[in-house]
């Protein structure tokens, strides 16, 4: 039976119990980037309030560079016009030093294009060139391709997590922004033994060292959007299905995550190209996919999730 990692959040949880979605296939998801510790264990009490026995992902936030501290949320950046970072405003404040004059940063998922002007220690702060226009809100992602191999593995707060997955005796930990299976084993020291690792490929390095991690781990996820700003959209294709095709060679699970019913965030029906994507994906010989933004902040995560369930069904009755 295939696998539905659901994540939760204002929408799925507390807007829509999980009673009116809830079935085996299920994989509740907390996105561990959301949120203080003690903020997160607040949904691991509230899933298990609702589901007794619901089967609980603990996907760690990782290494990745993000925005934060903005007062008002968010803010304004325009093609063309410098804007500024505090070291402050991002959740690793050493991320300066990774920088040269002239990298290219890609933000927020490779929808915005940022140049570095200028690093200014005097001030504590770093000097962008946009190539984009809209609003940069905090928590979102800066990616500078060929830095990350540098940069620690875990954070403070993924060893904070990890330590409440233990607590609460959570199915499964997702590991973010794996590199090599060394950075599988550091997780695995502080991991209790009886919780299922999902190892997240969405570096280079690790399609570049995928068999090796393959050799640690059951269960891999492909986070084609994080995946996308190392690669470029154009190559997520052709990655996808190789990856896809070594891990069932070797006999691993795998998931898939990214935008699959994108358009259900604000729509109660997924285009036609969405769900004829879906169905190929799930011929593809995954084991499950991922729901992110159209369960945890989507209008319509019930109506998503009977969509995948209804897709799903009728690839079994094709036998």
């Amino acid at each position: 039976m295939k696998k539905i990692i659901a994540t939760v959040g204002p929408s799925l949880l507390h807007t829509t119990p999980l009673k009116e979605v809830h079935n085996e296939r299920n994989i509740y998801r907390i996105n561990g980037a959301h949120g203080t510790v003690s903020d997160i264990e607040k949904y691991i009490v509230e899933i298990k309030s609702q589901i007794q026995d619901a089967i609980v992902l603990m996907d760690l936030p990782g290494n990745k560079v993000r925005t934060a501290g903005f007062e008002n949320g968010f803010i304004e950046i325009e093609e063309g016009k410098e804007f500024s970072l505090a070291f402050n405003q991002m959740n690793y404040v050493e991320f300066y030093k990774h920088l040269n004059i002239g990298d290219e940063v890609w933000a927020n998922d490779s929808i915005f294009k940022f140049v570095v002007k200028d690093i200014d220690t005097n001030n504590n702060q770093i000097i962008f060139l946009s190539h984009s226009t809209g609003k940069l809100q905090n928590n979102k992602g800066m990616h500078v391709r060929g830095i990350h191999e540098h940069i620690p593995f875990l954070f403070e707060k993924d060893i904070g997590l990890i330590e409440l997955a233990n607590k609460h005796n959570l199915s499964y930990v997702g590991l973010s922004f794996v590199r090599t299976r060394d950075d599988i084993k550091e997780a695995k020291k502080l991991i209790n033994k009886d919780i299922k690792i999902i190892s997240k490929v969405e570096t280079i390095a690790a399609v570049d060292n995928l068999v090796d991690i393959l050799n640690e781990v059951e269960y891999i996820l492909v986070d084609r959007g994080d995946l996308s700003t190392e690669i470029g959209l154009e190559k997520v294709p052709s990655y996808q299905k190789y990856i896809i095709d070594k891990a069932v060679y070797y006999g691993k699970k795998v998931f898939l995550s990214t935008q699959f019913l994108k358009s259900m965030e604000y729509n109660p029906v997924p285009t036609i190209p969405e769900v004829i994507d879906m169905y190929n994906t799930l011929k593809s010989g995954i084991y499950g996919i991922q729901m992110s933004e159209e369960t945890a902040v989507g209008k319509y995560p019930k109506s998503c999730l009977d969509m995948i369930v209804g897709l799903m069904d009728e690839i079994n009755s094709e036998r």
